[in-house]
């Protein structure tokens, strides 16, 4: 069962959207994770001064994400709770889909679902409503199928 967080949820959602417009504005560039975290590693390109300061721009992204639960907790006291499968097999091939995924989709759920919808790009429409309904039928298999 998952608890119902309209307030958190907004909040979460606002500031997703508000790193969706930073990133245009200061880079021109879509907030994909994906292809963020991809250009982090090699080949690095040339070593101009805008690529080394591109570089630490996506750093400091990737940083961003991996430190907010934390900053999260520092603030609110609270921990935050993720549950995720212990199934390391299972984390594996999932990951591996989802990288999959993001290559063959040119893009990642961040990409199309939020920068790409709000663009209105019917390939981001198409993509979405793809992932979506995978999604979907992963989590009716895994819990009435499966039984997880």
């Amino acid at each position: 069962m998952t608890e119902f967080t309209p307030i958190a949820s907004l909040i979460g959602g606002a500031l997703i959207g508000l790193s969706a417009v930073l990133m245009m504005l200061a880079e021109g560039r879509i907030a994909g994770i994906s292809g963020i975290a991809s250009r982090l590693l090699p080949p690095y390109g040339d070593k101009s001064s805008a690529e080394r300061s591109a570089f630490a721009g996506r750093l400091a992204f990737v940083a961003g994400l991996v430190a907010a639960p934390f900053l999260y907790a520092a603030a609110t006291g609270t921990a935050v709770v993720q549950t995720v499968s212990s199934n390391l097999a299972l984390m594996a091939v999932a990951g591996l889909l989802v990288g999959f995924g993001s290559v063959w989709g040119s893009g990642c759920t961040s990409g199309h679902g939020v920068c790409g919808l709000s663009r209105l790009s019917r390939r981001s429409f198409v993509a979405t409503g793809v992932f979506m309904a995978a999604g979907f039928a992963t989590v009716y298999v895994m819990r009435h199928v499966m039984g997880s």
